[in-house]
């Protein structure tokens, strides 16, 4: 039945085939084999030995189990970790965001302050300008006056 087993890659415990020669009632000699006891025995103790066996599979099946849901948990608060971090850089994407929204408004506002400060320079200029021609024109009055006065005078 359970002859020989060996170890093999991965810790696993598999069955070594090897052939049995089994006596035949008819060629063993002692009474006790005849009526089977030493059969009997040698099944007990194949049995034994495949019931050790099957205890070493279950002890690693379990600690295998056991490192799996090792991993799995690691994994597991690997993955949290990351999708917190991910939250965060979403967060900080979201605030970046908002912030280049508000520098664009900010940045709109500045311009139309700036257009209305040019408009005003320019009516301003304008209004200087027309000061300078009225100021030059009423010179210009005041030298005919004083030249029509001198002409007159002489």
């Amino acid at each position: 039945m359970f002859d020989n087993f060996k170890a093999k890659e991965g810790g696993e415990m598999v069955e070594e085939m090897v052939e049995e020669n089994i006596d035949s009632p008819e060629s063993s000699p002692n009474t006790a084999s005849t009526i089977g006891i030493g059969e009997l025995m040698s099944k007990r103790a194949k049995l034994e030995e495949a019931i050790d066996y099957v205890g070493l599979m279950i002890k690693n099946l379990k600690e295998k189990r056991t490192m799996l849901e090792k991993d799995i948990e690691e994994e597991s608060v690997d993955i949290k970790n990351l999708k917190e971090k991910l939250q965060k850089v979403s967060e900080y994407i979201d605030e970046e965001n908002r912030g280049i929204y508000e520098l664009a408004n900010k940045r709109l506002k500045v311009e139309n302050e700036a257009d209305e400060v040019g408009t005003i320079i320019n009516s301003l200029r304008d209004k200087l300008l027309g000061i300078d021609t009225v100021i030059g024109d009423e010179g210009n009055r005041v030298k005919q006056i004083r030249e029509n006065k001198d002409t007159l005078e002489s």
